[in-house]
């Protein structure tokens, strides 16, 4: 019972802690943020085992994470507000080749970052190009050039 509710636990508290980090945290890893993902992998690996590390507590910590998961899909399909607190909303950052800046703030966004997307996405090599850049709940940028 230990091993569940310290699965439970972690899996909640990992799940406020990643959406207050914000989706550019999940979006494109830089060299810092995966070693910091792996440190959060170990650290999380330890206090979900504790002291046993057989594979029957290994099993119940992984199948306890699974049925999490998939009651909380099924929650938040049944559920706008509960998904919207989940997974966040789409963001507008670019309207009409223009920057806005405090919806870029919010989103941890740089000008530099919004270009580099509209150059690898659509070959788009100025902001006036851009009619909309929206960063989606998966935290990438897409890019809607002006016609």
């Amino acid at each position: 019972m230990d091993s569940i509710l310290r699965a439970a636990g972690m899996y909640v508290a990992l799940m406020l802690l990643f959406r207050v980090a914000g989706r550019r945290s999940l979006a494109d890893l830089t060299t810092f943020d995966f070693v910091l993902l792996l440190i959060i992998g170990e650290a999380t690996q330890q206090a979900l085992l504790g002291d046993d590390f057989s594979f029957t507590n290994a099993m119940l910590v992984i199948a306890t994470l699974i049925v999490l998961d998939v009651g909380l899909s099924l929650a938040k399909l049944n559920s706008k507000p509960l998904a919207r607190l989940l997974d966040g909303h789409a963001t507008l950052v670019v309207e009409n080749g223009r920057f806005l800046h405090h919806r870029m703030r919010r989103a941890r966004l740089t000008e530099a970052d919004i270009l580099e997307s509209a150059r690898d996405s659509q070959g788009i090599e100025s902001i006036e190009q851009v009619k909309f850049a929206i960063v989606e709940r998966n935290g990438k940028i897409s890019i809607i050039p002006t016609e």
